[in-house]
């Protein structure tokens, strides 16, 4: 049965829905999905840990059922989103797990809010505070005038592809792709990559998981995956077998196994 309790805010221009399951005065684990995904993505972590944590999941704006947007999108207006839900729902701290987009809004929560964080579970996501090479950076810099180009067929089904090897998972993420559209799945896509921002000497210094697949493709994030978890002290990073960019989906029995064994060691 599904005890979770469905919940929404309404914040600059958009209804904000998440889901809560609070079992007395336990640690909370707060799931942030990826881009052009929803709150269904972690539908294989729940039982894992459901037994011992409090969960909020949400659709991010713009995603699932918070749609339409709201005038506008960016990772900074989600991260207020989110503070906004924890102060609403008397959540102090939470161990925030993240996957891409969610991954790179876990990583702006915790760089303004570092009292606010226990720990960090970053999925496949690049990380917002390295210094990019100069061709990462080029890349970055033409992505915007590309990727409005490409039909919506094609950058539906590249993304799709890019994203997931299994099909079931591909399946889901074709449906909700395309339930964003083109114009908000560009922005969405846009306003994540602008987040990144060097700081020099910057270290998160929080317990973090970080994981990528073994056959993630997108972006710098598997080639960066081993000196950013060398920059910080209590880093733990697995590579999963047999999964791409969304690999808690792709292998949820290994990532299921690396999450628990994260979050029950002190």
């Amino acid at each position: 049965m599904d005890r979770r309790i469905k919940k929404v805010l309404n914040k600059d221009d958009c209804d904000i829905h998440y889901w809560i399951l609070k079992q007395g005065n336990r640690p909370w684990l707060i799931f942030l999905h990826g881009a052009g995904a929803d709150h269904e993505m972690f539908t294989e972590q729940l039982d894992a840990v459901s037994q011992r944590f409090n969960i909020l999941l949400w659709d991010a704006r713009g995603h699932g059922l918070s749609r339409p947007m709201g005038r506008h999108f960016s990772i900074t207006l989600i991260v207020d989103d989110l503070v906004e839900i924890m102060n609403k729902e008397g959540i102090g701290k939470a161990t925030l797990i993240g996957q891409s987009m969610g991954g790179n809004t876990a990583q702006e929560f915790v760089f303004h809010y570092p009292d606010r964080v226990d720990k960090l579970v970053l999925i496949d996501c690049t990380c917002n505070t390295m210094k990019l090479s100069v061709f990462e950076a080029f890349i970055l810099k033409i992505t915007p005038m590309f990727i409005r180009l490409y039909p919506w067929k094609y950058l539906l089904s590249e993304s799709v592809k890019a994203s997931a090897i299994r099909p079931n998972v591909q399946d889901y993420l074709k449906r909700t792709f395309q339930r964003i559209g083109k114009e908000d799945f560009v922005q969405i896509f846009l306003a994540t990559a602008s987040c990144l921002h060097y700081e020099k000497g910057y270290r998160i210094n929080k317990p973090i998981l970080l994981v990528y697949g073994e056959k993630d493709g997108t972006g710098n994030i598997k080639k960066i995956a081993s000196s950013w978890a060398s920059n910080e002290p209590y880093c733990t990073l697995i590579e999963i077998p047999q999964a791409s960019h969304c690999s808690n989906q792709d292998n949820p029995s290994v990532f299921n196994h690396a999450l628990t064994q994260f979050l029950i060691n002190p």
